[in-house]
């Protein structure tokens, strides 16, 4: 390979991980922007001990002016090395900032495509059309990933084995519990203007992930659920699979109307 492939390999190497570069670089500031100052709030007391600033004898009074003029060269290395730190820190959640916007941006263009995508189909096809084809993708996915008795989750809402899409879990509730959940989330974002995935979730006995706390639907997009039917593939038990009409999606905190 050559020197400009090497430097293009690196450059791309530096910029992929930036932030986390640049965290280690304000982590290793930090240490060394202490220690720099306790070295030179050492060798400035040393240096006024020296001068008998601390015999009783010693007659002249510095001011705090007095004090900066003749200890400020002693600090400048720990203040540069501060400053260094504070701009990694600020570039760091720049950076940070700005890839999470270009993420978000992605996956609600992804979002509104699947949604067009799907509202075509069910306009060419028809509503049972659509149906049959959501029921055979389902049923598609559970031979792919069957569920494992151990890992159901008994919620204390129904006995009817169910999977939730958006997260691949299955638990054991009703179709009942599940619409009652619905209302009840829908009820609360009319009243708050919005919910979370995770409020979803905790009606229906299911703990929350890690992203359900960052999305969630609002007054302009309310929760709707479709039911899918399937069985699993070993035993030919009936399954239940729940989606989202509306894919809960970030910043649902935020409400136009």
């Amino acid at each position: 390979m050559t020197l400009t492939g090497l430097l293009k390999r690196a450059e791309k190497l530096i910029t992929d991980n930036s932030p986390g570069i640049l965290t280690g670089l304000a982590v290793a500031g930090t240490v060394v922007t202490a220690y720099l100052t306790g070295a030179a709030s050492i060798r400035y007391v040393v240096s006024l001990a020296e001068e008998g600033y601390f015999d009783r004898d010693y007659k002249f009074e510095r001011t705090p002016r007095e004090h900066v003029e003749k200890a400020w060269k002693m600090y400048l290395p720990a203040v540069i090395t501060g400053g260094v730190t504070v701009t990694c820190i600020i570039f760091s959640n720049r950076i940070g900032s700005r890839r999470a916007a270009a993420v978000a941006a992605a996956y609600s263009l992804t979002e509104r495509a699947f949604e067009e995508y799907r509202d075509k189909v069910i306009e060419k096809l028809g509503d049972r059309k659509e149906q049959a084809i959501r029921d055979e993708i389902v049923q598609d996915r559970m031979d792919r990933h069957p569920p494992v008795q151990s890992q159901v989750i008994v919620t204390g809402t129904g006995d009817v084995l169910c999977t939730d899409a958006y997260s691949g879990r299955y638990f054991n509730s009703s179709i009942e519990s599940i619409k009652q959940a619905q209302n009840n989330t829908n009820y609360q974002i009319l009243h708050d203007g919005y919910a979370s995935l995770t409020d979803f979730y905790g009606r229906i006995g299911l703990d929350p992930t890690q992203v359900s706390d960052d999305v969630g639907w609002n007054s302009d997009r309310m929760l709707e659920i479709f039911f899918s039917a399937a069985l699993t593939p070993n035993d030919q038990k009936p399954c239940v699979s729940i989606e989202f009409n509306v894919v809960p999606f970030r910043n649902y905190t935020k409400v136009y109307n």
